[in-house]
């Protein structure tokens, strides 16, 4: 790749991090780790991503957030955003960026770490308490459980771990 590519892969990164889940608004479809990859061939650009859950309504509004954000870098004139399954994406390409948005934003990242039987938790994002319930495994969309705290008496949204070691 010439370093000229390498300026506009740069320049489409900045641009990506713009581009936000539209449901979680504080944090952008890179923090999200959605991102697998960005090929840059003179004027035209490819960029796959990995969907966090397969049928998430809001993809094709993704898609257009980004093909309109790229659109904004000059000397790029085709723009491809494709879709992929495989690899599958993960809990884990989260950023620790991202990981502080969705609490930010009232979401609990997923856990980095499951039991042993594949049992998981996650901390209150708003008093950070250990002492919290799962009130309802489905939440507002299907990448999201609801939660209780016990300590501060919130309840919350908590992204659910999607892990290939699971």
């Amino acid at each position: 790749m010439t370093s000229l590519n390498k300026t506009k892969e740069y320049a489409i990164k900045e641009v990506l991090e713009t581009v936000k889940d539209p449901e979680i608004d504080s944090v952008s479809i890179l923090d999200l780790g959605m991102v697998e990859k960005i090929m840059v061939d003179d004027a035209n650009v490819s960029i796959e991503l990995l969907p966090t859950f397969m049928g998430c309504p809001a993809l094709e509004i993704i898609k257009k957030n980004v093909e309109k954000a790229v659109q904004t870098i000059d000397g790029l004139m085709n723009v491809e955003v494709k879709f992929k399954n495989n690899p599958p994406w993960t809990s884990e390409r989260i950023t620790d960026e991202g990981r502080e948005r969705l609490k930010e934003f009232g979401i609990a990242p997923p856990p980095k770490q499951f039991g042993p039987n594949g049992e998981w938790h996650v901390d209150c994002p708003y008093c950070d308490s250990t002492y919290t319930t799962v009130d309802n495994i489905f939440g507002p969309t299907a990448c999201r459980s609801i939660l209780y705290c016990k300590n501060c008496k919130n309840p919350f949204e908590a992204m659910k771990p999607i892990s290939t070691l699971m």
